[in-house]
This record gives structure tokens, C-alpha cells and sequence, in this order.
């Protein structure tokens, strides 16, 4: 049976992008059987990635099979993976997300998570001299990832190591940034054919704040007047979500990306109260503008409070 490689629930490109990269590795480099999979369907982003580099798309599932030997990238938030990953054989982890704690093994294994953008740019900094055998939609995967992940380099995540990455992936391409970014994010931002539920889980985490179980979930595009246009059905649907899922809140950021600020719907008075004591924001409506926040991992989740 393959080693199957997978990102989180929900998977944006770049944990499409990863697994597909990694189960290269190991198959053509560490001559180990891998199969990428998702835990999901992919966002509208990582499926322009994977009809662009002519990569067909890794067989998507629900469930893992007890003892399945699995290696988690993008991720190491329980959360986020199947319901039954402690009974897996753990062989590995490559992340570049803050440890959450939760994932067990009955062994060492090695544990890879770096101060990246992108876990594309973890794996690429350890395959080292074997990237030169990279096929090129193996390399465009791990470029769009990349740019994804760090707005074509304008989230603070963002890390000299990820743009001299890039940057040498795409003269290896012979690819255009800017040009590519933009038929990225023109994708990502294409919502037409998502429900409310749908836009809402799409990039969407749980995290534990002040004693309240919040979900934080972030809309990256290039037109956020699309999204806020939708804001009425927007709130009845995560109202609908938060009685579902028993969470305390949901925070819906839209991130406008050229205008590098973000919009928080605030429906009432618990997000009010986050809001002004995570970012000195006072909030007279019922959304709040942001400025220059883009980063979930960087810029929101570090600052709530309550």
C-alpha cells in the first residue's frame, strides 16, 4: 500500500500543491510508493493550479483506513484531518503553521515545520539538488503554491527564502510573477459558484480564544465587493454554522488583496468586543475595515483577544 500524503480539510493550493510535490519526492527520489491525496474538494485557486500545470487531480476521500501509513503536510491541527488520523501510522510531518498539539504516534518520526510562507518552500529547501529533476508541472505546483500562500509576496509571512524560491522557480518555468499571480487570484476570487456555507468553510480554522471555541475563516480576492455584497445571507449562513458545529463564533475576514486590508463582519456584540481588544478597532456598523491586515496566521490569530 502507498505512503498517502495529504494536507488539511477543505484544501486551498497550497495543501493541493504540497501532496502532489512530496509523493513526487518520494516516489521518483526516495523510491517509496506515495500517493497524494485531498481531504476534500479544492478551492476554485487550487483547481485553476491543477488545470494549468496539466496535473490531474489526487483522488479526494473521507475516511482513512485504520493503519493507513500517512504523511501530513500543510497542517498538524487535529482538527483539520480525519477523525481517525491517531489511529494511522504517522511516518512524518512538514508543516510551516505553529505546533497545535494532538497528533500521536507509537513511534519517533520526524517532525519538519519552518518559519516559511509555504510549505512548498519547506519542501523544496529539503529536496535541495533533486529539484533539478523536477518535472515542470511538479515545479509550476510548487511556484503557485508559493505565490498563493503569500499574496505574489505581499503577506507579512512572506520570507526572503519563499521569494528566492519563486523567483528561481520561475525562471526555471520561464514564467511571468505578476502574470501568473494574476490568473491565480483572478481564480481564487471567482465565487459565483459557492454557496454561503461553502464561501464561509472554505479556508476556515478552528482556534480556542478566551475560552470561547471560535472559527476563523478568511476570503482572499481581488473584488470583496462580490462577498460583501452577499453579506445578509452570509450571516444568516454562519449563524446556521455556529448551532451546527456548537462553536461559540465564527469570524469571517475577507482579504482584499490589492488594497491590503481586511473586512470582519461583526454581527454582534462578541465580535465587537474582539474586535476593538484584538485591534483597537471601534465598530459602529456591522463590518469593520482592517488596514493593511492579510495574514490569518501572522496578523489575526495572534492578536485576539477577549
Amino acid at each position: 500500500m502507498p505512503v498517502l500524503v495529504f494536507g488539511h480539510k477543505s484544501p486551498d493550493t497550497d495543501s493541493t500543491g504540497a501532496p502532489v510535490i512530496w509523493a513526487w519526492y518520494l516516489n521518483h527520489i526516495q523510491k517509496t510508493d506515495a500517493e497524494p491525496i485531498l481531504l476534500g474538494q479544492p478551492n476554485s485557486e487550487a483547481l485553476f493550479m491543477l488545470d494549468y500545470w496539466g496535473i490531474d487531480m489526487p483522488r479526494i476521500i473521507d475516511k482513512l483506513d485504520e493503519g493507513s501509513s500517512v504523511i501530513i503536510v500543510d497542517t498538524n491541527n487535529p482538527d483539520e484531518l480525519p477523525e481517525n488520523i491517531n489511529e494511522c501510522e504517522i511516518q512524518g510531518i512538514i508543516d510551516h503553521h505553529k505546533l497545535i498539539g494532538g497528533l500521536e504516534t507509537n513511534r519517533p518520526i520526524e517532525v519538519i515545520i519552518r518559519p516559511l510562507a509555504c510549505t512548498a518552500t519547506v519542501m523544496i529547501e529539503i529536496m535541495g539538488t533533486s529539484i533539478a529533476q523536477m518535472p515542470r508541472a511538479v515545479k509550476g505546483a510548487a511556484l503557485s503554491c508559493i505565490l498563493s500562500d503569500t499574496l505574489a509576496f505581499r503577506s507579512p509571512t512572506t520570507t526572503d527564502l519563499d521569494k528566492s524560491t519563486a523567483k528561481k522557480l520561475a525562471q526555471d518555468l520561464n514564467i511571468d510573477i505578476e502574470t501568473l499571480a494574476s490568473q491565480l487570484f483572478k481564480a481564487k476570487s471567482d465565487i459565483s459558484k459557492y454557496t454561503d456555507p461553502e464561501l464561509i468553510l472554505m479556508d476556515s480554522k478552528k482556534y480556542d480564544v478566551g475560552g470561547k471555541k471560535l472559527r476563523i475563516s478568511v476570503m482572499e480576492t481581488t473584488l470583496p465587493e462580490q462577498i460583501l455584497e452577499r453579506k445578509k445571507s452570509l450571516l444568516q449562513a454562519m449563524k446556521a454554522i455556529e448551532e451546527n458545529e456548537g462553536v461559540d463564533q465564527i469570524l469571517f475576514f475577507v482579504i482584499d488583496i490589492f488594497n491590503e486590508e481586511a473586512t470582519l463582519f461583526v454581527p454582534n456584540e462578541l465580535v465587537k468586543e474582539i474586535a476593538e481588544k484584538s485591534f483597537g478597532s471601534s465598530c459602529i456598523e456591522d463590518t469593520v475595515v482592517l488596514p493593511g491586515v492579510l495574514s490569518r496566521k501572522k496578523q489575526i490569530i495572534p492578536q485576539l483577544k477577549l
